[in-house]
């Protein structure tokens, strides 16, 4: 099938009336070009009103955001959005108007939970549909579709994922009666060369370079290094700067920390410039000021070298990927961020020994969506990938994967297929506390689905997943949520709202509440704004580890994760944030690294503020609130405030959420907040002020790309916003 073939396919199938449509797209290459376009051609000739499109991760949520925005700038009744606006929804729904949606998973339980049974979706397009199958976020993503799809029963539906075996997998839980179109392609859409790098025997610089064909290998010559590679980063650095000295070379790095070393070591090998390019200048300029005047990006990006990885702020991350798309950026040491759906095109990936997460080595398929970046459709026709020392039995312990297509697989059902673990972690969760809870990682978030499911049904039985297990499966599980179910008295709809928060954790911390003897009000959160908000959200943190799960670990690093969790409620800066880190460490005579502080701090903002506290602490003011509707102390209810809206996007005042309605990043919405005397304008008043002083922002010390993006968002000429 060609890329042309596809695209109709898609259309048509995608166009019948309540349809469920899986495709497996060509290759990773050029698949959300693909879809993007479609995408476009169906919001303005069909009659849907709110469309959904999830991305696996914030950063293609960003991207994708962008993209849809670009296409869609001709059409005045279609608006774009990334945050979950119900004044956009409502608008959608009562106006002529339309709207797209950019969720993660976690996003649009956000839209349902503040919608409940009012979020009629007319489509939704799931991208990278395959990461159903993903450890934890897998649960999420499932339990997101079978919600809305819940909701919605004539819900079109649309699964994208590359070179998959049976993307008809993903239909087997559509509503009954529902038309389905599976459709299944292969056929690539550009020319990928695998090239294997090994050293010369007793000739350290020298290193031959051969194309792997299916007949035999095709030698192609032997590349000459001006130094020794005697460590992994230096072979990686020196290949890419030799091979890739035209541009365009991405570097696959098994970790932060080996990205920024590996920028570092090819930057030295390049010729300076005498002219800097002032697009890179404004770039090491915003690095200097978000982030830390010493951050590395910043001396490495005038040099025409970055690194990239998941947890760097989104504006700087984006203007990376727009300076090596345009060539200015000519190498790129990058982590498996990549893999997670980030679209960026090269000409050359260099790697060795690809691992994605802690130390597990890289699958064919992640592999193979990794070098779909070398040669993208539309960008790049060809693209090379070397396979540094192929044979190394440490570094390539099954060899270089050879192209292959892989089977989607629910994590829900593979985690049922060791039903007999499962059962036994069920029966200890109902039992033990949680000290002695093991295995949590593996089974507590399809554990939380499954005592969920049989909660909403009334039986295991009666789940579409029933069909896909053994009926011993489904008894044996079946007799271990029925113990659970009678210790339950929290309603059911309170743990929907929570996916992959065990409810068994949820009632036990309902039970620590009735025992709490003291004023109610001293187990709320309080605005990060008071003095107290510190010691509350250590206090909050315990309690969830105590009753919950496990989640806020180790336990010595709580008061670490709640002050930065109340910086970034403040609406604090990274800069700032960092900057009180580095001054607590002096203070108490404490040495550390900066690049290694200025990773751990990215890394806690991101995996804390924004992932473990919006989801265990949402549910903690969720159960709290029942709790206070019990003892009659409602009115300590804040209906306002949503303190998983507020951690997922860093913001606890009226005009943070504002400007980043707009469209604007953290980054860029904080810059602007720092200026702003009122803490409560809505949309149009962050315009207005914005028409007002931006022609002062250089007097301000406003970064010239923060400046960018806000006359991108708000051309000075408007006087309103959609």
């Amino acid at each position: 099938m060609t890329v042309n073939d596809f695209q109709q396919k898609l259309w048509s199938g995608a166009k019948t009336e309540d349809t469920w449509v899986s495709a497996s797209a060509p290759t990773a290459s050029g698949k959300t070009f693909l879809i993007l376009q479609w995408l476009n051609n169906y919001v303005r000739t069909s009659e849907s009103r709110v469309a959904v499109y999830l991305a696996p991760t914030r950063a293609l949520v960003t991207e994708i955001e962008s993209e849809l925005k670009t296409l869609l700038k001709d059409t005045e009744n279609v608006s774009v959005h990334s945050i979950p606006l119900v004044e956009k929804y409502t608008e959608a729904r009562a106006q002529d108007k339309k709207v797209i949606f950019v969720f993660t998973q976690e996003r649009l339980h956000l839209l349902i939970n503040m919608l409940k049974e009012n979020c009629l979706i007319d489509l939704l397009v799931v991208d990278e549909a395959h990461k159903i199958g993903d450890n934890q976020r897998g649960v999420i993503l499932q339990d997101a579709v079978e919600r809305i799809s819940r909701i919605n029963p004539a819900l079109k539906a649309v699964f994208v994922s590359p070179a998959t075996q049976n993307p008809e997998e993903l239909l087997t839980d559509a509503p009954d009666g529902i038309a389905q179109s599976s459709i299944d392609s292969d056929t690539p859409t550009v020319l990928q060369n695998v090239i294997l790098a090994e050293q010369v025997r007793g000739k350290p610089k020298e290193w031959t370079l051969n194309l792997v064909r299916e007949e035999s290998d095709l030698p192609l010559g032997v590349l000459h290094l001006d130094n020794k590679a005697g460590t992994v980063k230096k072979k990686l650095a020196f290949i890419a700067a030799a091979a890739g000295e035209r541009g365009g070379t991405l570097v696959y790095c098994n970790g932060a920390a080996e990205a920024e070393d590996v920028a570092l070591l090819i930057s030295q090998l390049l010729d300076e410039q005498d002219d800097k390019d002032q697009e890179l200048l404004d770039l090491a300029d915003l690095a200097r000021k978000a982030v830390h005047r010493d951050y590395q990006l910043a001396p490495l990006v005038e040099r025409g070298v970055a690194f990239h990885y998941g947890n760097m702020p989104a504006l700087i991350r984006m203007e990376i990927e727009r300076l090596f798309k345009s060539g200015k950026i000519k190498f790129l040491a990058c982590t498996s961020t990549l893999i997670e759906g980030v679209n960026l095109s090269c000409r050359t990936i260099v790697v060795r020994g690809p691992r994605k997460g802690r130390g597990h080595p890289m699958e064919p398929h992640d592999f193979w969506n990794l070098a779909g970046r070398a040669g993208r459709w539309g960008d790049e026709f060809q693209g090379n990938i070397i396979c540094i020392e192929p044979t190394h039995p440490t570094a390539w312990p099954m060899g270089v994967p050879g192209r292959s297509r892989y089977p989607i697989k629910r994590e829900t059902d593979a985690v049922l297929g060791q039903n007999e673990d499962l059962a036994s972690y069920l029966e200890a969760r109902l039992s033990d506390d949680n000290s002695n809870i093991s295995n949590s990682d593996e089974f507590e978030q399809v554990g939380a689905y499954l005592i969920n499911t049989y909660l909403r049904l009334g039986s295991l039985s009666a789940a579409p997943l029933a069909k896909r297990h053994s009926a011993e499966t489904i008894e044996l599980l079946e007799s271990k949520l029925t113990q659970i179910a009678d210790e339950i008295d929290l309603p059911i709809e309170l743990a929907i709202r929570h996916p992959g928060v065990n409810i068994i954790g949820l009632q036990r911390l309902l039970e620590a509440f009735r025992a709490y003897k003291n004023d109610p009000s001293n187990l709320l959160p309080v605005p990060s704004e008071s003095v107290d908000a510190y010691d509350r959200f250590v206090t909050i943190m315990e309690r969830v580890n105590v009753n919950v799960v496990p989640v806020f670990l180790p336990p010595g690093l709580i008061p670490l994760h709640s002050l930065i969790v109340v910086e970034w409620l403040k609406g604090y800066s990274l800069a700032t944030i960092i900057r009180n880190r580095i001054d607590y460490q002096k203070r108490n005579g404490r040495s550390y690294r900066l690049p290694n502080l200025i990773r751990e701090t990215l890394e806690i903002v991101e995996q804390t503020a924004r992932f473990k506290a919006p989801k265990y602490l949402s549910s903690y003011v969720d159960v709290l609130n029942h709790h206070l509707v019990e003892v009659e102390r409602s009115d300590l209810i804040d209906e306002e405030f949503d303190i998983g809206v507020a951690l997922e996007f860093g913001v606890s005042s009226k005009t943070l959420l504002s400007l980043m309605e707009l469209g604007l990043s953290r980054m860029t919405a904080v810059e602007l907040y720092e200026k702003i005397a009122q803490d409560d304008l809505d949309r149009n008043g962050c315009v207005r002020w914005i028409q007002r002083y931006a022609p002062e922002f250089e007097g301000m010390n406003v970064p010239n790309l923060i400046t960018k993006e806000v006359l991108e968002k708000v051309p000075l000429a408007d006087t309103t916003r959609n």
